[in-house]
């Protein structure tokens, strides 16, 4: 198994308390169904902090890096609905990664996901991917764990969107993106602090200052799951 497709959007920001409710239902049936039927998008998933923080992390995965640049996808980013607008403000500190898939191992849609995000030291980014691709291949069969995936961030050639302004704030951006998918939580957080510590990471070749963070599945959906019966 891997990830579907060659490209994903990753994303983190934080939401208040006082507003997943209403986040949560927009997200999951309108936002959700639009981005699902928009074609290359291949599942969505979204993620809570597991620590019951105000984390928020969402990956869409795409057929090929070239959906993030579509008349199809440029249409919806430029042509937000009323809920949309009335959401967006809600999104804080917003890091938006457009990914290429740059190494996929087993699946993405398990109880829990650490997300790493990280950039390779200079001249280390041929060795740090080796160095993940070996760990990615071992980790994904493991008691516990479901799958590893690096992706990589390159921005489509496209001018700031409508939803970005509505949001009123830049987005930052994550270099490399590293996922690793868990059905139980504990061996998740033994391989966080082993094998994905920061001194490991840095000895693969990773930059110092890795950002870090454990996320909670609360929903999955492909476009298949938006047709009515």
């Amino acid at each position: 198994m891997a990830m579907r497709g060659k490209a994903a959007l990753a994303m983190w920001w934080d939401m208040a308390a006082q507003a997943l409710p209403e986040f949560a239902h927009w997200h999951a049936h309108e936002h959700f169904p639009e981005r699902l039927a928009i074609p290359g998008f291949q599942r969505a998933s979204r993620w809570v902090s597991a620590d019951g923080g105000e984390g928020i992390f969402v990956l869409y995965e795409l057929e090929n890096h070239a959906v993030l640049g579509s008349p199809d996808y440029l249409a919806r980013l430029n042509a937000p609905s009323p809920w949309s607008v009335r959401m967006m403000p809600h999104h804080r500190h917003m890091v938006r990664s457009q990914c290429r898939v740059m190494e996929s191992f087993g699946g993405t849609t398990a109880r829990k996901v650490l997300t790493l995000r990280l950039s390779p030291q200079a001249g280390s980014a041929q060795a740090l991917q080796e160095a993940l691709r070996t760990l990615g291949a071992r980790v994904a069969v493991a008691p516990g764990m479901a799958g590893l995936h690096l992706l990589r961030h390159e921005a489509p050639a496209i001018a700031q969107t409508e939803e970005q302004r509505v949001r009123g704030a830049s987005d930052r951006v994550a270099d490399w993106v590293l996922l690793a998918c868990a059905y139980d939580a504990d061996v998740l957080q033994q391989l966080s602090d082993s094998e994905l510590s920061d001194s490991a990471l840095e000895a693969m070749g990773a930059c110092t200052g890795v950002e870090r963070a454990t996320y909670a599945l609360a929903y999955s959906a492909t476009p298949a799951d938006m047709v009515d019966a």
